[in-house]
């Protein structure tokens, strides 16, 4: 692998304030208000489709940030919505501009599917991650060699030079717990991912050990899901949730699985995934129990 100074710059602040994002926050902003504008006149997306010659699927990814955006279709749709303040319709087609620019993560196109475009791009932004998982160590959190090792089981074709470029992925995503102003992560992990050993025992040791010294930064909080505290909130599976800065967006869920990912959008879907969350970390053992946990784990290992 190269120096890290091969790495694509992302930088701390950005869009609307947060460049390191790319084009996602741009995206998310435009698209929420071009719904609000066809709800308010009670437009179908049916409608809105036929006016850019699309369907009504395209406006459904278009208005949740997921599609980029023509200035030509942003500018008939304006229209059709009843928008005439030049100034407005001026910032809304800049945002239009910005939502096509180069995503940060474009550097590694090669080892991004298009269905975790969206939360890559969101994560770089986020102000707060919350998260659960089940079988692995979030991957914010993760070492190199753990991360490799939980690669190849994922992508068991991949070769050495593939396998590369999907850690360094992983690894430059985790800047956003270094960066000014850093994103707060909460994690809670199920026991059985910190036993599980992924990678051998060596790996595994100094994975927990990387755990045990990243939970001291403030901007890091780790509970963990004992296997004595049986059933609990979140047993569909992993779950993200992503807070993006501003108070203009809403929160973005995130539920990943083997070669696709779900995106529940709907405000009672959102605070339905949120109660989950707020239910784990009472489930849960406390934070301050997490380095003693984390340390008999790593006796017993």
């Amino acid at each position: 692998m190269g120096s890290d100074d091969a790495l694509p710059t992302l930088p701390g602040n950005g869009i609307l304030d947060g460049l390191s994002a790319g084009p996602m926050v741009p995206r998310l902003v435009l698209g929420a208000r071009l719904r609000e504008l066809r709800e308010g006149r009670d437009i179908s997306r049916e409608a809105a489709g036929e006016r850019i010659r699309a369907s009504r699927s395209k406006i459904s990814r278009m208005e949740a940030g997921r599609h980029g955006f023509k200035l030509r279709d942003v500018t008939d749709l304006l229209t059709l919505y009843g928008v005439t303040d030049e100034a407005e319709r001026a910032t809304l087609l800049t945002l239009a501009e910005e939502a096509n620019s180069p995503a940060w993560w474009q550097y590694f196109n090669d080892v991004v599917p298009t269905w975790t475009q969206t939360y890559l791009g969101a994560e770089q932004a986020a102000s707060l991650i919350r998260c659960f998982e089940v079988q692995r160590v979030p991957h914010l959190l993760q070492t190199a060699d753990y991360a490799r090792a939980s690669l190849r089981l994922a992508h068991s074709a991949a070769g050495g030079a593939e396998l590369d470029r999907r850690v360094r992925l992983r690894m430059t995503r985790q800047r956003i717990l270094r960066r000014r102003p850093a994103a707060q992560l909460w994690a809670v992990i199920d026991e059985a991912a910190l036993r599980r050993p992924v990678g051998g025992i060596r790996t595994m040791r100094a994975q927990l050990r990387h755990l045990i010294e990243i939970c001291r930064l403030p901007q890091v909080t780790v509970q963990v899901m004992p296997f004595r505290a049986g059933g609990h909130a979140a047993e569909a599976g992993p779950v993200t949730i992503l807070r993006l800065p501003g108070g203009r967006l809403p929160d973005m869920v995130y539920l990943e699985q083997r070669v696709t990912a779900l995106y529940p959008d709907r405000p009672d879907e959102i605070e339905c995934y949120w109660d989950v969350m707020n239910r784990l970390v009472v489930e849960a053992e406390s934070p301050d129990e997490t380095p003693t946990i984390l340390h008999r784990i790593l006796q017993e290992t």
